[in-house]
């Protein structure tokens, strides 16, 4: 692993990445608050269907490098390996891109990437714009069996989605058109990467158990540093044969994804990050020749170089498009393929008319407000007693961070204690700054946007699709003093409109496995005290318990016996906090 850097900060990295598009391509923009890049506005760009996507930062030239004429309109940067927020997504649909022909959003299938996307398309649609979303997992990796409910990752074959949507977008079709050949697009790619060791994060410490031996290579592995499907030492013809047997093997029930057999197939074979230049014109001529004499497969495309990267990962990807009619009665895939496009993460330069145009419009207009006054309501509260309790609840949040990171370094990325902590810490800066008013829902809902501006990734899209269902929720509840029985049921509606968005439930280990045991506890007995420790119970009942959904999905299973699910251990010190007690694992809880 490589874990010397020339830019240690990782937000002045992502940062000055964006910028640095904005110079070698004169044709896009960069909203830098929302990390968007943007096509300026032009002629071209005005009568057709707008297409964003977006990510996680760590994979470039996907995606900002792919925003251009002919291919993306806009894309949406999150910080590495984390997905933008869903502010800066519907940033920018409502205001970096054109919309008079429609919107469609496209992702790669990750938790967070499709709460924070899906819950702006879903704000975009009830503000009158008309935008669809496309989820692209290509990744076979992961088979069925140990993918469950998560489904396939998406990986780099993405990019094939983005240029041939892009390309027919530029030709004038319609948003209906344009969301079902990139939906066939996506339904037709599989897509299988390796590599010879992990990736260091600028700005986090090294682990030295993310280090593969010499000579071993992780096969499968993800583009966030996820396990794959094994480990093992073989050399260049035997990896790529393993590799492509994932991708095509019909015999092969956990992985037969796409049954690749038509007569033109695209071959994408992608840079990692870290592989010389060299290195993979020898790993293309690899794959090219074993399709070959091993399948009978020539592909009629073949495209080789940095498209999507893990960092400086030192591995490839190999991707494989079974073309198919889109039987829209207009151009093909290969045609659309074959589009001109203006992109700097393309391979096409851009063009000399480009440069000297010198066209320097941006858009200044700021991002459609959603309504910023807030109706009062008659649901009320003891505002004292509402801001210290949740005060306590904020702090003991806090307080729990070092243990929460700790167990999600076992069983994920790390992140989880610091983006609890970042919300709280915000929601707290917030309550100290402006003294809470007696009127509960307007309190709850200035919270949803405190949570919406300072929380991304997975954690960040749950709790603000929640604390939005909860706002309307209370706003339907009856007059009057709130009591437990009205946060109960409000809770319980809130959960069910969650359930809507993600399909964890309890038994999935993951934070639900706090949340619900709270709310049904909340609901039966009207005690804090008790609700509190039901969710307590509830996070430690995941120890030991596998996981379905998110990255935790492909940690090994004796990992998990070590330690909780670490999203619902910090929900569970919430709940304890608002309570006026503390999270306490060895001794159980007791009060602060």
């Amino acid at each position: 692993m490589a874990a010397k850097h020339f830019i240690n900060d990782p937000t002045l990295l992502v940062n000055s990445a964006l910028e640095s598009l904005t110079l070698t391509n004169p044709s896009v923009a960069l909203d830098s608050k929302n990390k968007i890049i943007y096509r300026r506005p032009s002629p071209s760009a005005k009568h057709q269907v707008s297409i964003i996507s977006g990510g996680g930062s760590g994979h470039e030239p996907s995606f900002g490098a792919f925003v251009g004429n002919g291919l993306l309109s806009a894309a949406v940067a999150g910080s590495i390996f984390a997905s933008p927020s869903a502010e800066q997504v519907r940033a920018a649909i409502t205001s970096r891109v054109d919309t008079e022909r429609g919107v469609l959003v496209t992702v790669m299938n990750y938790t967070g990437d499709i709460l924070n996307f899906g819950m702006a398309v879903e704000k975009a649609k009830a503000a009158g714009v008309a935008a669809e979303m496309v989820v692209v997992g290509d990744d076979v990796g992961v088979g069925r069996a140990k993918g469950g409910k998560v489904g396939r990752r998406g990986i780099a074959g993405t990019v094939l989605v983005h240029k041939i949507a892009g390309a027919l977008a530029a030709q004038g079709a319609s948003l209906e058109q344009v969301q079902k050949v990139a939906k066939l697009t996506a339904e037709n790619l599989v897509s299988v990467g390796a590599s010879l060791d992990h990736v260091h994060v600028p700005g986090r410490q090294v682990s030295s158990k993310q280090h593969l031996d010499d000579g071993e290579v992780e096969i499968g592995m993800g583009i966030h540093n996820e396990a794959g499907s094994e480990q093992a030492k073989l050399d260049l013809p035997q990896l790529v044969k393993k590799m492509l047997a994932q991708l095509l093997d019909q015999n092969d029930k956990d992985r037969a994804f796409v049954n690749v057999n038509s007569n033109e197939v695209v071959l994408l074979v992608n840079n990692l990050g870290g592989v010389s230049v060299l290195e993979l014109g020898g790993i293309t001529t690899e794959v090219v020749k074993q399709l070959g004499s091993g399948w009978g497969i020539s592909p009629v495309r073949i495209l080789s170089g940095t498209y999507m990267t893990s960092l400086n990962g030192l591995g490839f990807s190999i991707s494989l498009l079974n073309v198919v009619n889109t039987d829209i009665g207009g151009p093909s895939m290969i045609q659309l393929l074959d589009y001109p496009c203006e992109a700097t993460g393309w391979a096409a330069p851009i063009v000399k008319e480009t440069w000297e145009t010198h066209n320097t419009a941006t858009r200044d207009d700021a991002p459609q407000d959603e309504s910023t006054e807030m109706k009062k309501s008659d649901l009320t509260t003891d505002a004292e007693s509402f801001a210290a309790s949740l005060t306590s609840g904020l702090k003991a949040v806090i307080a729990a961070e070092p243990e929460v990171t700790r167990y999600d370094t076992v069983v994920g990325d790390g992140d989880c204690g610091i983006g609890l902590k970042r919300g709280a810490d915000a929601v707290l800066r917030h309550i100290q700054k402006n003294t809470p008013t007696s009127d509960v829902v307007a309190e709850v809902e200035k919270i949803v946007t405190v949570v919406e501006d300072s929380m991304d990734g997975t954690s960040g899209a749950l709790f603000a699709i929640l604390l939005n269902a909860l706002v309307h929720s209370l706003r339907s509840a009856n007059p009057g003093e709130a009591t437990a029985q009205t946060w109960a049921t409000a809770l319980k509606h809130s959960c069910e409109a969650l359930s809507k968005y993600t399909p964890a439930r309890p038994g999935d280990r993951t934070l639900v496995d706090s949340l619900y045991p709270f709310v049904e506890s909340l609901e039966k007995t009207g005690d804090l005290v008790n609700a509190a420790d039901a969710a307590k119970q509830g996070a430690l009942k995941t120890k030991g318990m596998h996981a379905v959904l998110g990255r935790a999905v492909y940690v090994g299973e004796s990992r998990y016996d070590e330690v909780p699910d670490p999203g619902a251990w910090g929900l569970a010190a919430f709940f304890l906090g608002l309570a006026g007690l503390q999270l306490n694992e060895d001794d159980g809880w007791e009060a602060i």
